[in-house]
């Protein structure tokens, strides 16, 4: 049987401000990389892009844990232009916000920021050859960017993440459980972080132990409020 001890040698670990640490695998490992190889960047600016989910934002927090980073909403480039809060600033789901009200404040940030020797961490769901940017120049540096691709974490690493979860709440479960929860679930660390809650607040109320037929409860509530 596998035990949850198991389940947990084989990642590094990253800190991150939220106190949480980052789970390196195989799936994000060159991102990683790109953040332990902060400030030495051949560009600029780095996009980590992939699913929602995959870890983007909490690799973000890395990088806010070994720098003075802020983070900027992409409608705060749409205004009057401001000079960059720091020399790191993180964007997030750039993709999904960016319009041609944004383009000419997030040129000016590339432009500021490279002057400054700083850096820019765009996060985003795909890559920037498949953003629609009318500005030129704009597209220019996006083509120059660092690109790297998180992909969706695959069956160990999620089984690691719900353990680790588990354990930062002091809770010790069985490999049963985890081995039963992987593969119903949904494959993102938000949805590991949904679970781990959910079961832990009903197992208090209920002073239950954690058992696979209370996450099968639980999956199972999952399941119903998607369908609704």
């Amino acid at each position: 049987m596998i035990t949850t001890d198991q389940l947990t040698l084989d990642f590094d670990h990253r800190p991150a401000l939220s106190g949480e640490d980052f789970l390196v695998a195989p799936n994000n490992s060159q991102a990683v990389g790109w953040i332990d190889q902060w400030p030495d960047w051949p560009s600029p600016a780095l996009c980590i892009f992939g699913p929602s989910g995959c870890g983007k934002s909490h690799l973000a927090e890395v990088l806010r844990s070994k720098t003075d980073a802020k983070i900027l909403g992409i409608d705060q480039l749409s205004g009057p232009y401001d000079p960059p809060p720091a020399r790191t600033v993180i964007i997030e789901d750039v993709d999904r916000a960016l319009t041609s009200h944004h383009e000419q404040g997030l040129f000016h940030l590339y432009n500021d920021l490279k002057e400054q020797g700083g850096s820019l961490l765009l996060n985003a769901v795909t890559p920037p050859s498949r953003w629609t940017i009318e500005l030129a120049d704009l597209r220019s540096r996006m083509a120059a960017a660092n690109v790297v691709e998180i992909t969706p974490p695959d069956d160990a690493l999620i089984a690691a993440v719900l353990v680790k979860l588990f354990q930062d709440r002091q809770l010790r479960v069985s490999g049963d459980v985890i081995t039963y929860a992987v593969p119903r679930m949904e494959r993102s660390f938000s949805a590991a972080r949904q679970l781990v809650d959910v079961t832990d607040r009903i197992a208090l109320s209920e002073k239950k132990r954690i058992t696979v037929p209370l996450i099968k409860r639980v999956l199972n509530m999952s399941e119903n409020e998607g369908d609704e």
